[in-house]
């Protein structure tokens, strides 16, 4: 269906084609000096030391994952309200995501209820940062460091956000990105591990090529080098194609950020006259990305009704990720009522750098009859 007005649109101008262009011409198009550029620009951007692209952001965490050794019979601690690739990543490695439930205004994992999920099994946390605002990450490393346990960053929404002056994806020891297309800057698919942990690094980048040298790191040497297979790694790796649209975009990404920032609160002044609906809450210590603008409906309206009825109107809407502990694939006895809450709740609302007032103007008029007609 065409919408008058989407729930997202990227961002591309000339820029994305002329990056293409010197890959085609290069006649080198898998994974190389692209990709390496695109890397070091995200080092450069984030101030971390190491940078791994991949092919999306379930591969960063997978990887993550396996890169400090968790395996079958380990348990994971995961934020539940997220799309449910966290506890996917887990269970790829034959362990077992624990859903721990999230704080119902920021909707990011609720650190109170993390220690009471700990038990000898645990080898990790991955706090989300959901939507793009980060996650109470002081208190979240407190704990980590008391049970001696490793912090993995789900920062698939969070390039760009600030948690007290740090960049989301590099408090804890890992952060994961994503370059999906909802995403604040976008290659399609795309993915980025970072770490300050050099052996780390190292472990990621030889498991996200199968476990081997790579073909630019062979085809740049003088001499024969016939790769030995270390061990089982993965056909994880971007391309030099797809690396080239995110060189393009993260030229980009501030003036994206600054827009939609912008946008959020245009959004926000205008569903503080409509009832029936709140508007995101942000807290005072991060700077939040805008991924996505998810507000809460009331309880007495049924959200999904309210977006097949703003879907007739030409608007697209969306609800806002999933409650993880009630998917079957987990078979998980968690209860993480918060989560479950936003789930039922959660209402995605257009949000992308070209929208324009006039688009929420209209948007919100049909959203707000809407609601009084559903109430």
């Amino acid at each position: 269906m065409k919408y008058e007005i989407p729930l997202v649109r990227p961002y591309f101008d000339s820029e994305e084609l002329e990056e293409i262009k010197k890959v085609l011409d290069s006649g080198w198009v898998t994974q190389g000096p692209k990709v390496k550029e695109f890397e070091d620009k995200i080092t450069d951007y984030l101030g971390v030391k190491h940078a791994i692209a991949v092919t999306n952001c379930t591969s960063a965490l997978h990887l993550a994952l396996i890169s400090i050794g968790v395996k079958r019979g380990d348990e994971v601690l995961v934020a539940d309200f997220t799309f449910p690739a966290t506890g996917h990543a887990v269970l790829y490695c034959g362990a077992k995501p624990v859903f721990v439930d999230v704080d119902l205004k920021t909707y990011n994992i609720n650190p109170e209820l993390i220690e009471e999920k700990i038990n000898d099994k645990t080898k990790a946390i991955i706090p989300v940062h959901t939507f793009g605002q980060p996650a109470e990450m002081d208190k979240i490393m407190e704990i980590a460091e008391e049970y001696n346990l490793k912090v993995i960053e789900d920062a698939a929404c969070a390039l760009g956000a600030r948690y007290k002056n740090k960049y989301a994806g590099t408090i804890g020891d890992i952060g994961c990105f994503s370059f999906h297309a909802r995403k604040g800057i976008t290659t399609g698919e795309g993915g980025m591990v970072v770490t300050n942990n050099k052996d780390l690094a190292e472990k990621i980048r030889n498991l996200s090529v199968f476990g081997m040298i790579s073909a630019w790191d062979r085809e740049k040497s003088d001499e024969l080098i016939i790769p030995k297979f270390t061990d089982m790694g993965y056909n994880y790796k971007m391309s030099d194609i797809t690396a080239a649209v995110g060189v393009a975009q993260l030229r980009k990404l501030y003036k994206i950020v600054k827009r939609k920032r912008e946008l959020a609160g245009y959004w926000d002044d205008k569903l503080e006259e409509i009832e029936l609906i709140e508007p995101p809450y942000v807290s005072e210590n991060v700077l939040h990305v805008y991924q996505a603008y998810v507000a809460l409906v009331d309880k007495r309206i049924n959200r999904n009704k309210l977006i097949e009825k703003l879907m007739e109107k030409g608007i697209q809407t969306q609800i806002g990720t999933y409650a993880s502990h009630i998917q079957p694939v987990y078979n998980s006895k968690d209860k993480c009522p918060n989560s479950l809450e936003i789930f039922n709740r959660s209402l995605a609302l257009p949000i992308y750098y070209m929208l324009g007032e006039e688009d929420i103007d209209m948007a919100a008029m049909h959203l707000k009859k809407v609601l009084e007609d559903l109430k």
